[in-house]
């Protein structure tokens, strides 16, 4: 038995869980950074050092893993409509260096221009916008969304050709 055990639980009596438990609990649900997870451990109140200690022991085991975290983040977002800029500040805010967060880039297996017309047709039609001011506000769309000026540019300018 562990020191932490003093008993057969009490009925209607939760036992508290260490921070390795609770990480783990977390983790289970979906991914998160190594950030993420110490924040969200010590936001509960549990101490620094031990939440500390177990996000490090889950990072070694495998159960937490950076690069993953980052290649879901890229693979939900862009898939949600989002751009490459916004993606690469989201997993900035994360704790993730620059060399993380343009591997997880890397990843991305499609065309970010491609991913801009795919919204814009879906907001404004499969001819796109038509008017000065439907471009507009397709390009202000874009740019929300996180795409580079030249994905707006080709995701907002239908020729005959395209």
């Amino acid at each position: 038995m562990s020191d932490r055990d003093d008993g057969p639980a009490k009925p209607g009596r939760r036992r508290e869980q260490t921070p390795l438990q609770r990480a783990l609990g977390l983790l289970v649900r979906r991914e998160h950074s190594r950030k993420e997870l110490a924040r969200k451990l010590k936001a509960r109140g549990l101490d620094a050092e031990a939440v500390d200690v177990a996000v490090s022991r889950l990072a070694d085991e495998g159960w937490q893993n950076d690069a993953r975290f980052a290649e879901s983040v890229v693979r939900n977002r862009s898939n949600g409509g989002y751009g490459p800029l916004h993606i690469r500040a989201e997993l900035g805010t994360h704790g993730l260096d620059a060399d993380a967060i343009e591997a997880a880039l890397a990843t991305f297996e499609g065309d970010w221009a491609e991913r801009a017309r795919e919204l814009v047709c879906r907001r404004f039609g499969p001819d796109g916008p038509q008017e000065l001011a439907q471009r507009r506000k397709a390009a202000d769309l874009l740019a929300r969304r996180g795409f580079d000026g030249s994905c707006i540019r080709s995701a907002t300018r239908y020729d005959a050709e395209d």
